[in-house]
């Protein structure tokens, strides 16, 4: 087991993130390949490639549950709990801002987890195309992509 720890840290130390997650340089294939067989490799790499999703399965989720309780902590005051009893409980605009993006990185990440269909997005997606066209979150939508012929068309004023 020792042997294939080593290989593990190995691959997670000179492994260059890529769009498909971690890889390997031609380079880096070939100096491991003195040691060791291309199956072994390729096992490694899918260790330390699952170790990573999991990691930031957890970041994300602990982020988004961190803030879940800021915002929902809101409505443990009296005040703020009659509100929301009466229908008036509120959140700011700017907290949904951060939640949307919580939330949308948790997504990404459950994505390669998932079995069968995802929930339905359409909502979320608007959602997150809104905030965009707003602003809200500064670069921290920086990678939406805003289509602004994808929104629903509405006869309401905004």
């Amino acid at each position: 087991m020792g042997r294939i720890a080593d290989l593990c840290s190995e691959i997670a130390e000179n492994g260059e993130e890529g769009p498909e997650g971690l890889t390997l340089s031609p380079d880096l294939w070939d100096r491991l390949r003195d040691d060791w067989e291309d199956g072994d490799i390729e096992d490694a790499l899918n260790i330390v490639r699952e170790n990573s999703l999991q990691g930031a399965l957890v970041e994300s989720a602990d982020s988004l549950s961190a803030r879940l309780l800021d915002v929902l902590g809101e409505f443990g005051e009296a005040e703020a709990f009659k509100s929301a009893e009466k229908g008036d409980g509120r959140i700011s605009l700017e907290a949904i801002g951060q939640l949307v993006r919580r939330v949308a990185r948790l997504e990404e990440i459950l994505h390669d987890y998932r079995e069968g269909s995802p929930p339905d997005r359409a909502g979320f997606d608007a959602l997150q195309r809104r905030l965009a066209l707003l602003g809200i979150e500064g670069d921290l939508f920086d990678d939406v992509v805003v289509l602004p012929a994808a929104l629903p068309e509405e006869d309401d004023e905004e």
